[in-house]
């Protein structure tokens, strides 16, 4: 069976593991090493080096799911990564480090398509929106199963924020909220999300999706809701995918 590496830098830890390509699963362990801080280029790409040596790669092409938007491999925006990376070729840095070809994707993207070809959203028509809730929020969004890349939904103005400040997974533990409680926020987030899109379907991925049964029943919108089926490797997936289909 047929097997890539695919590397998911997040906001606080970077993962990486093997997939087999035709099934779309994890071929072996997972392999997790915190977030550099700060998370300069040049640190994530040392971190990226040493994820792809513990699970045991070797080459010749692997894929990196990176929290940016990315157009034609040079980072425009770093809301989780360090402000150096705006500019800059992000392929060419991390190939560097690691020294073989790299392909690099937006991360929400990655975990959308892998959704869409493996998961929650396999054979769905319309509309379709993945968010993920993480360190920030990340969307990623379908029409007809084609990908409309590079979507920044999770800094919609809610509130006068930026919608991920108040309603991202991690405000649960920094400011010690109930489901409820943080579930308020994120049907408040939904709601002017909707005022924008109509979607036909939210699914709801990230870290968080693994504990849905404590929170999914309380989220309200028009659009159906449901979790991601592939949960927090969906990067990792479409990152190793993503290599193959450059070669």
């Amino acid at each position: 069976m047929s097997t890539a590496l695919g590397i998911d830098v997040g906001g606080s830890g970077i993962k990486g593991a093997l997939v087999a390509l035709s099934v779309g699963e994890l071929a072996g362990d997972r392999a997790r090493i915190r977030s550099p801080r700060p998370a300069t280029p040049d640190a994530v790409a040392t971190t990226i080096a040493s994820v792809a040596a513990e699970v045991g790669w070797s080459g010749p092409r692997f894929g990196c799911a990176l929290p940016a938007v990315v157009t034609g491999g040079v980072v425009q925006t770093a809301y989780h990564i360090d402000p150096s990376w705006i500019g800059l070729d992000a392929q060419a840095v991390v190939s560097a480090a690691v020294g073989t070809p790299v392909t690099i994707l937006n991360d929400a993207d990655a975990a959308g398509l892998a959704e869409m070809r493996f998961g929650a959203g396999r054979d769905e028509s319309g509309l379709v929106l993945l968010l993920t809730f993480g360190t920030g929020i990340g969307s990623a969004l379908f029409l007809d199963g084609v990908l409309l890349p590079n979507t920044e939904f999770g800094h919609l103005q809610v509130d006068g924020v930026d919608a991920e400040s108040r309603a991202a997974a991690r405000i649960l533990k920094d400011e010690n909220l109930t489901y409820p409680e943080w579930t308020d926020r994120v049907n408040r987030y939904l709601g002017v999300v909707e005022k924008v899109l109509w979607p036909d379907l939210i699914v709801v991925g990230g870290g968080i999706s693994k504990a849905h049964a404590e929170f999914l029943h309380l989220l309200k919108a028009r659009a159906r809701i449901v979790p991601a089926a592939l949960r927090n490797t969906a990067g990792i997936i479409v990152a190793a995918l993503a290599c193959q289909e450059a070669t």
